[in-house]
């Protein structure tokens, strides 16, 4: 079978990436191409291992010359989110993507890309077979952190040597990363009892949102289809609809594009649905453009529907719950401080859960949000599991490694990088507690609308990002 890559460079990496893409890897389902990454290793005679957790760490030794060198640390994450169209029949847990290149760039059909991070992991690949002048590297793969960062929460770090730390898991090329922040999963469960209930069954449909990163993007103004259910949810209880389940987004940390819910109603809902959609259009015009409310008529049914009081309740939190943009930065002007993103509601045996993802760069506000979602929740009946907690990056004034990087891109590019915070979260921040002293810039190539089915990579970013690397391999004396 031909690669799709066959006329682009640079090849190793492609070549890779290619053969990640075919290894299902979402979060949670990372066993296999964990024993990828250990099976090449091997292969290639290098000193490394596996843990628990499906982390790897390979240890490449230093080219003549670099004996004297202190280590290299480079990482990423071999998970990635697994989001796809509605209409999309692939099973991404068991299936490979498809990827597709139009001119530059490298797409997936109907489904996220894993461009981030499944870059990080080709170039770290790559550097394993390549005969490269570099120091000793330490190359650290970890798993599922789009969840919560538990691999690297879970990796033993004692024998890693290295105090400069390149990740590659940032989507822009020419922006060095060095600070980012804090975040953790809340998860706010409302407990509901059941009772028979005739009527006409409907599925309603708000979707045709835009989605995106909950970190990179939530600034930009992109309506959450969750969010968004509350209300219309709220609109059909008050024409006496019943409630048999409500369920939207797939990742906490994407911004969820789409939310359905199966009411029984004595008519049909079509005057009720045109009047929110028109309102939602109009409140979202600029980022909503393709934002539809309908609804799929599934006939007469006796089913099983929330009691009037507990639909009410997940109405109510919906309404209430925050969401989005809740600080900016006074000393980053720009960078959202604190947010965050419903992305995940369902409808389970006896419960809804709602699932967000918390982000903050100050941990207290991180903390207020988490006990603002429990004090609602708990007001309502329901209670809070709080997961996957992680510290905030936090920016150093002084950095010889992030001069060397600026010093290598200015040198290739003729152009001055920018060095900045992100809101979204990075496992430095983990790494930096976990070694002491540690100097750490996070990179990467063009990656946009990541965390979504339009997730798209540029391949001569790539090129271009590979090349940066080997460089700072070559000057890391």
């Amino acid at each position: 079978m031909n690669s799709i890559f066959l006329n682009y460079e640079p090849q190793t990496v492609l070549r890779y990436f290619e053969a990640i893409a075919a290894i299902p890897h979402g979060s949670g389902n990372t066993r296999a191409i964990s024993d990828y990454v250990l099976g090449e290793a091997r292969r290639h005679g290098y000193r490394c291992r596996q843990d628990a957790a499906d982390n790897v760490v390979v240890f490449v030794p230093a080219a003549a010359g670099y004996e004297a060198a202190e280590p290299l640390i480079l990482q990423g994450h071999i998970d990635m989110v697994c989001e796809k169209e509605s209409d999309c029949p692939l099973d991404m847990a068991k299936e490979p993507i498809r990827l597709r290149v139009e001119g530059d760039w490298v797409s997936a059909e109907g489904t996220t890309l894993g461009g981030d991070d499944g870059v990080a992991v080709a170039m770290m690949l790559a550097l394993m077979e390549e005969s490269l002048p570099h120091p000793a590297l330490e190359l650290i793969f970890t798993a599922d952190e789009e969840t919560g960062m538990d691999g690297a929460v879970a990796l033993d770090c004692s024998d890693i040597k290295g105090r400069r730390l390149l990740n590659l898991d940032s989507e822009e090329e020419g922006v060095f990363t060095v600070s980012c922040a804090g975040g953790n999963r809340t998860h706010c469960i409302l407990p509901f009892e059941r009772e028979p209930v005739s009527g006409q069954l409907f599925e309603i449909t708000l979707g045709g949102l835009t989605g995106g990163h909950s970190g990179a993007e939530i600034n930009k103004g992109f309506a959450s289809a969750n969010v968004l259910m509350g209300r219309l949810l709220t609109a059909l209880l008050d024409a006496g609809a019943r409630l048999a389940e409500v369920n939207g987004g797939m990742q906490d940390n994407a911004i969820p594009r789409e939310c359905r819910a199966l009411v029984l109603l004595p008519e049909a809902p079509d005057a009720l649905l045109k009047k929110w959609e028109t309102v939602f259009r109009g409140e979202c015009s600029i980022t909503e453009k393709e934002l539809f409310v309908g609804a799929e008529p599934k006939g007469e049914a006796t089913c099983d529907a929330l009691l009037p009081e507990d639909a009410r309740r997940v109405a109510e939190f919906l309404l209430l719950a925050p969401s989005g943009v809740q600080a900016m930065s006074f000393q980053l002007p720009g960078l959202v401080q604190t947010s965050l993103n419903l992305g995940v509601l369902r409808t389970h045996e006896g419960r809804v859960e709602a699932s967000f993802c918390v982000r903050s760069s100050l941990g207290s506000e991180k903390e207020l949000l988490t006990q603002k979602l429990t004090v609602l929740t708990e007001r309502l009946g329901g209670r809070v599991e709080v997961t996957g907690s992680y510290p905030a990056w936090e920016f150093r004034s002084e950095s010889d490694f992030r001069e060397l990087l600026v010093d290598v891109y200015r040198d290739q590019t003729g152009k001055e990088p920018r060095v900045e915070a992100i809101h979204a979260g990075l496992e430095c921040g983990l790494f930096c507690g976990k070694l002491p002293g540690l100097d750490c810039v996070s990179m990467g190539p063009e990656l946009h609308d990541i965390h979504t089915p339009r997730e798209r990579m540029s391949i001569a970013s790539v090129g271009r990002i590979w090349d940066f690397v080997k460089e700072v391999l070559r000057r890391a004396r």
